[in-house]
């Protein structure tokens, strides 16, 4: 009886930690998401109820904690987290970074036949934590290497799955070992580079970038007061106001994530404690004023959008990097010629391939869009990107492409308060594409309010866009091309320019080659 009332006792203390960590993933620095909260307080709950069916000798089951995978841009609180489930849990917190790690006895242990021979980094944090259950961190996964001394991905195949970890094998202790009690959370910033029969083993949840007010609430709650503190400052000595945080997070940092947006409050932060030891006594109010005299002037400038975009053959496009969305323009123009698209800008095999399906959609329905069919006859396409030293890859640049070259031969301008993302096939449909929340941030950003989505990718929009963002943004879904130009295209004010006859006796590219510079 004594025993149960124990296993009763230590399930409470795990929910009432469960209880406690839930409610400060809501309330406190991270914000993360619902699906993600779901299954921490799950997995909490359940090794409260499995601890307490432990204590009882008649039942043999032991819980399986499922292993995470958090990915996500850099900077978004994914270490954090799993430092925070360990405190909530009541468990030791290890962690082990994966970044470059390209031996596989980092992970399995030496034999103890040679000379300094060693265990591997698992049984060695988990000696370090004094405990058989600790919450485990792998960090930066996607970042493993590998070369002539093995493959450490490989080896992780069976620390990472819940049917065999329950017999690990260490080349050192050469006895089985148990690690299915072990709550093994992994990282990651990008899903590309891990193998798939690693990720196949775990629950992968992403955990995407942060909108500009869950910024300056991160930063009023969190970021102030530790740098604060951390340069022997005082509250009442500096005060950061509002307008000097959103001055910050604007013009001083573009990421998805709070890390610049922390190194820069730290500048201002030793640049006020300079001035304090230099004589100066009274208390600092930070101003974007202020800001802009500590850390100079702003190093993001917004793009003029209208501007860019006032002359036909000019889209606004939308793209995901692991460092967040970003904003892109795709033009288009058109000289004399045979009939050759040539494409520059940096751009991959599948943003080629994106821009033939274009033009050959555009060269299908020409005549919807009052477009000569033998266009391409007498014209020769280019088709750029800026930002030409970035590498360039994907398709879901190609609604813009088609947008830009459409505009470019109708003459209609295209809006410059619209942006677009979407895969595009030959019969003139709009397929789904990743990154959808980053992308919608992107645009934000830079001042945007209206995207065009593919309508397959509502739930995202659903999902994963918080209720601010829903209310400021409005998102068009669409099915076919036909709905993007409709949407994207302004009346023409001008003409299409025309084209000029081919100067006698220069040299005229083959027809139907399609010619591309990377640069």
């Amino acid at each position: 009886m004594l025993r149960k009332l124990a296993g009763y006792k230590y399930m409470i203390a795990t929910l009432l930690y469960a209880s406690l960590f839930f409610t400060q993933s809501l309330t406190l620095i991270w914000t993360v998401p619902y699906i993600v909260q779901a299954l921490i307080l799950n997995t909490a709950i359940m090794l409260g109820i499995y601890a307490f069916r432990g204590f009882d000798n008649s039942t043999t089951s032991s819980m399986k904690a499922p292993i995470m995978l958090l990915y996500g841009p850099p900077g978004v609180g994914k270490t954090s987290l799993g430092k925070s489930m360990a405190e909530a849990l009541g468990r030791k917190y290890v962690r082990m970074s994966l970044g470059g790690l390209h031996d596989e006895s980092e992970i399995r242990g030496h034999r103890r036949t040679y000379i300094g021979a060693l265990p591997g980094q698992i049984i060695q944090g988990l000696r370090r934590a004094e405990s058989k259950n600790p919450v485990f961190i792998l960090d930066e996964i996607d970042k493993l290497g590998a070369d002539f001394r093995g493959d450490p991905a490989s080896a992780l195949l069976e620390v990472l799955d819940p049917e065999q970890n329950n017999t690990f094998r260490d080349h050192y202790l050469d006895v089985p070992f148990d690690l299915s009690e072990v709550l093994f959370i992994t990282t990651a910033n990008i899903l590309d580079p891990v193998p798939p029969a690693l990720r196949d083993r775990m629950e992968v949840l992403e955990l995407p970038g942060y909108t500009e007010e869950e910024k300056l609430k991160i930063a009023q709650e969190h970021l102030v007061g530790k740098q604060v503190q951390n340069h022997g400052l005082k509250p009442e000595q500096i005060e950061f106001t509002e307008g000097a945080l959103r001055a910050i997070i604007r013009g001083y940092t573009r990421e998805a994530g709070v890390r610049n947006l922390e190194r820069e409050i730290a500048a201002v932060c030793r640049k006020a404690a300079r001035r304090r030891a230099e004589g100066l006594e009274e208390p600092l109010t930070v101003t974007p004023d202020v800001v802009v005299e500590m850390l100079g002037a702003p190093k993001v400038l917004e793009e003029e959008m209208e501007e860019r975009t006032k002359n036909p053959g000019v889209a606004i496009g939308l793209a995901w990097t692991p460092q967040g969305g970003e904003v892109l323009f795709v033009e288009a123009s058109r000289m004399p010629g045979t009939g050759s698209l040539t494409l520059t800008g940096h751009l991959g095999d599948v943003m080629k391939e994106s821009a033939r399906a274009a033009l050959s959609w555009l060269r299908a329905n020409a005549t919807a869009f009052g477009i000569d069919p033998n266009f391409y006859r007498a014209a020769e396409i280019h088709l750029h990107v800026p930002s030409g030293a970035i590498p360039k890859d994907g398709p879901s640049a190609g609604v813009t492409m088609v947008t830009a070259l459409c505009s470019e031969l109708t003459g209609r301008p295209v809006r410059g308060d619209l942006a677009m993302t979407g895969e595009i096939t030959l019969s003139g449909r709009v397929l789904p594409v990743g990154g959808i929340k980053e992308k919608v941030l992107a645009a934000r950003r830079v001042g945007i309010r209206e995207v065009i989505v593919p309508a397959r990718n509502e739930k995202n929009i659903v999902e994963d866009l918080n209720e601010e963002l829903r209310r400021e943004m409005k998102v068009h879904l669409v099915n076919t091309i036909q709905e993007v130009l409709d949407l994207a295209l302004l009346s023409a004010v001008e003409a299409p320019r025309p084209i000029a006859e081919p100067v006698a006796g220069a040299p005229a590219p083959e027809a139907g080659v399609v010619h591309t510079v990377d640069g």
